[in-house]
């Protein structure tokens, strides 16, 4: 009779720890990170009366007989399952998807608590908090590097308010454009100025093959060895006499001076000094200089007019090369001028601001200009920045312009080599000297920087690493768990990351209060690393983590542990009353 009364207290005392365990689920029903907790119910040892046995001849066997004494929680399971994400409006709010918890500390790192509750502030020292003041770990920003390594220890994560960043002096400019190797071109520019002996007007002017020039309409010639052109100085005669200019590919075979009545050209001097000589046949006081604008042009300095005639080679003719000369056609009296149509180079040009070693803005211009293209086409680049700026290079030391580079490609359109890889700047306002800024125009025989198409030049983009000095405006949070500083500069980069702990067993962690749980000897030890990688989960942030108690459920729960309770009341009133029964017997 005993039994039954000890049964029925086994089941008021599990039912009330049932009901205590339900109770905080239910209190805990808004508590942020909260992961709700089971009663686990079961029986204690039966007594045996009558042990089983076997079947036994003709005799069947026999169970064993026993009778229960009762229940006892023997576990109460916290359920770690995803609770909703929900958002906010606080950037510094984080929730995590997925397995894990954030690292905390309260004594600098030397023990870590571990916690669900991704509601962090920075206190006034800068440092990362919960709403138990302990600061949260991760890894900080190497200065020297730049980087955020995760692969450090923990430490505590601090971001002092009033973060500046320094100024960040240009170390590299990346292009990535074509340059239009076709026929046709929408981007060129003059051929280089020349007077009567050939001399440049431009100090970074240099002779140009004429093969590789456009007409007026950016067409090109395309010179190939006996092109040309034909010239007359009586055209109204009955029968006139021509003289041929023609196109060597060989520049060593150029001559200005007419062998058996022609002349051999390759570049832009070649032709304008045979054009020179031929009309100071007519007087010696005509010249033939090349203008800003490109164009040939015939100064009639001397006392006779000059009468011309122009016409293609027709037994190897070149559809635009005689036709940019036909200006040419007429006379050209004592004291006049006439010009022939514009002589063009293909170009291209892009710019982009780098930075000194103050922070200071400067624009660089790189120009560029086709000048071969029989064996794969190659360009020549340029570099200009504002004055007092100086290009310090063995090209030309100590001006604000360089020129003399060159960007090769292949039959594919791929670049196959270009130099110098570097400029030399040097701002002259007081920052550092001599600042090496390396050029990236890609790889070689690569189509991932400069490449050479035919289609029409362009730059698809410009790049370079310099930033001035900035303030920090805000941070914000992405799903590795990288706090990501903007400053006042518009430079974005990973100031620390958050840390984040995953156990063999979640359910051997043990709660602390506070929204924390702490390492036991059946969780395991936590492996650390970051948010999204070997299993954890990935962080959310200005959004925080529900908790994940099943109101519909506990509530059910409720009434389930209410009848248990009331059922296990009601053996104890019976076993009572069958007592009082068994002690009336003796009256």
């Amino acid at each position: 009779m005993l039994k039954s009364l000890f049964s029925g207290v086994s089941g008021l005392q599990s039912h009330q720890i049932a009901m205590d365990v339900e109770s905080n689920n239910i209190a805990n029903v808004n508590t942020i990170g909260f992961k709700y907790s089971r009663a686990n119910f079961a029986d204690l040892l039966s007594q045996t009366n009558q042990i089983a046995t076997a079947p036994q001849g003709e005799l069947g066997g026999k169970n064993a007989v026993q009778i229960g004494l009762g229940t006892n929680i023997n576990s109460v399971t916290r359920i770690h399952s995803q609770g909703s994400v929900q958002n906010t409006d606080k950037n510094t709010d984080v929730a995590i998807q997925g397995d894990g918890f954030f690292v905390v500390s309260a004594d600098g790192g030397n023990t870590y608590k571990f916690t669900r509750s991704g509601d962090f502030k920075f206190d006034a020292a800068g440092n990362f908090v919960d709403n138990n003041g302990f600061i949260v770990q991760g890894w900080m920003r190497d200065k020297d590097t730049g980087l955020v390594d995760s692969t450090a220890p923990l430490t505590n994560i601090k971001i002092p308010s009033g973060l500046t960043t320094p100024a960040n002096a240009t170390d590299k400019i990346v292009l990535k454009a074509n340059l239009n190797s076709g026929s046709l071109v929408t981007q060129y520019s003059p051929t280089f100025a020349m007077n009567t002996t050939g001399a440049m007007s431009s100090v970074e002017g240099y002779d140009e093959d004429m093969a590789f020039l456009f007409n007026g309409s950016g067409r090109a010639f395309n010179l190939v060895t006996g092109q040309g052109m034909r010239i007359s100085l009586n055209p109204t005669a009955p029968t006139p006499a021509y003289t041929n200019f023609t196109y060597d590919a060989n520049p060593a075979n150029a001559n200005t001076t007419a062998t058996g009545g022609s002349y051999i050209f390759n570049t832009v001097d070649d032709l304008r000094a045979s054009l020179q000589n031929l009309f100071r046949t007519v007087d010696p006081g005509i010249n033939v200089v090349v203008t800003n604008d490109g164009k040939f042009q015939i100064q009639n300095n001397g006392a006779t007019a000059l009468s011309l005639g122009v016409q293609d080679i027709a037994a190897n003719p070149n559809e635009f090369f005689a036709a940019t000369f036909s200006t040419f056609i007429g006379s050209v009296q004592a004291g006049a001028t006439k010009n022939s149509q514009a002589v063009n180079a293909a170009t291209h040009s892009s710019s982009i601001d780098v930075f000194d070693s103050l922070g200071s803005r400067h624009t660089v211009k790189l120009d560029f200009r086709k000048v071969a293209g029989a064996n794969g086409t190659e360009w020549t680049w340029s570099a200009e920045v504002p004055k007092p700026g100086d290009l310090n290079t063995n090209l030309t030391p100590n001006e604000n312009r360089i020129w003399g580079g060159t960007l090769q490609f292949d039959a594919n359109g791929a670049l196959s080599g270009y130099n110098p890889p570097n400029l030399d700047f040097t701002a002259n306002n007081g920052s550092s000297k001599n600042q090496n800024i390396n050029l990236n125009f890609g790889s070689i025989n690569g189509f991932d920087g400069v490449t050479s198409f035919d289609s029409p030049s362009a730059t698809g983009g410009i790049s370079q690493d310099g930033y001035p000095g900035g303030d920090l405006l805000g941070i914000r949070i992405d799903q590795s768990g990288t706090l990501i500083g903007s400053f006042s500069n518009g430079r974005s980069f990973g100031l620390a990351q958050i840390g984040m702990a995953k156990f063999a067993n979640n359910e051997g962690l043990t709660a602390d209060g506070s929204n924390v749980y702490l390492q036991t000897a059946n969780s395991g030890e936590p492996v650390v690393g970051t948010a999204a990688t070997a299993g954890r989960g990935f962080m959310q942030s200005s959004a925080l983590e529900a908790s994940n108690v099943d109101l519909s459920k506990s509530l059910t729960n409720l009434i389930i542990i209410q009848r248990g309770y009331q059922a296990n009341g009601k053996t104890i009133t019976t076993s009572d009353t069958l007592l009082e029964t068994l002690i009336g017997l003796k009256r």
